[in-house]
Protein backbone atom coordinates (compact mmCIF):
# COMPACT_ATOMS: atom_id res chain seq x y z
CA UNK A 1 0.00 0.00 0.00
CA UNK A 2 1.38 3.36 -1.08
CA UNK A 3 1.72 6.19 1.42
CA UNK A 4 -0.17 9.29 0.30
CA UNK A 5 1.89 12.50 0.27
CA UNK A 6 -0.26 15.15 1.98
CA UNK A 7 1.57 17.99 0.22
CA UNK A 8 0.62 16.52 -3.15
CA UNK A 9 -2.96 16.07 -1.91
CA UNK A 10 -3.14 19.72 -0.79
CA UNK A 11 -1.71 21.05 -4.06
CA UNK A 12 -4.05 18.93 -6.21
CA UNK A 13 -7.05 19.84 -4.05
CA UNK A 14 -6.33 23.56 -4.21
CA UNK A 15 -5.93 23.40 -8.00
CA UNK A 16 -9.30 21.65 -8.28
CA UNK A 17 -11.02 24.06 -5.87
CA UNK A 18 -9.58 27.15 -7.58
CA UNK A 19 -10.02 25.98 -11.18
CA UNK A 20 -6.28 25.64 -11.71
CA UNK A 21 -4.63 23.81 -14.56
CA UNK A 22 -3.59 20.18 -14.69
CA UNK A 23 0.13 20.39 -15.54
CA UNK A 24 -0.10 17.25 -17.72
CA UNK A 25 -3.04 18.35 -19.89
CA UNK A 26 -2.97 22.16 -19.52
CA UNK A 27 -6.75 21.96 -18.99
CA UNK A 28 -8.74 22.76 -15.84
CA UNK A 29 -7.87 20.23 -13.14
CA UNK A 30 -10.84 18.04 -12.17
CA UNK A 31 -11.16 15.18 -9.71
CA UNK A 32 -11.49 12.69 -12.60
CA UNK A 33 -7.89 13.51 -13.59
CA UNK A 34 -6.68 11.64 -10.50
CA UNK A 35 -6.39 7.96 -11.42
CA UNK A 36 -4.72 6.67 -8.23
CA UNK A 37 -7.61 5.67 -5.98
CA UNK A 38 -5.76 6.41 -2.72
CA UNK A 39 -4.88 9.92 -3.86
CA UNK A 40 -8.34 10.50 -5.29
CA UNK A 41 -9.96 9.55 -1.97
CA UNK A 42 -7.51 11.73 -0.05
CA UNK A 43 -8.21 14.70 -2.35
CA UNK A 44 -11.97 14.20 -2.00
CA UNK A 45 -11.62 14.05 1.78
CA UNK A 46 -9.40 17.16 1.82
CA UNK A 47 -11.89 19.12 -0.29
CA UNK A 48 -14.82 18.04 1.90
CA UNK A 49 -13.06 19.00 5.13
CA UNK A 50 -11.69 22.35 3.94
CA UNK A 51 -14.58 23.70 1.89
CA UNK A 52 -17.36 25.47 3.76
CA UNK A 53 -20.92 24.58 2.85
CA UNK A 54 -20.08 21.21 1.32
Amino acid sequence: MEKVNQIVVRIASERIINGGLNPKTEKTYVIDDITNQEYRQSVEDYILTTTEGV
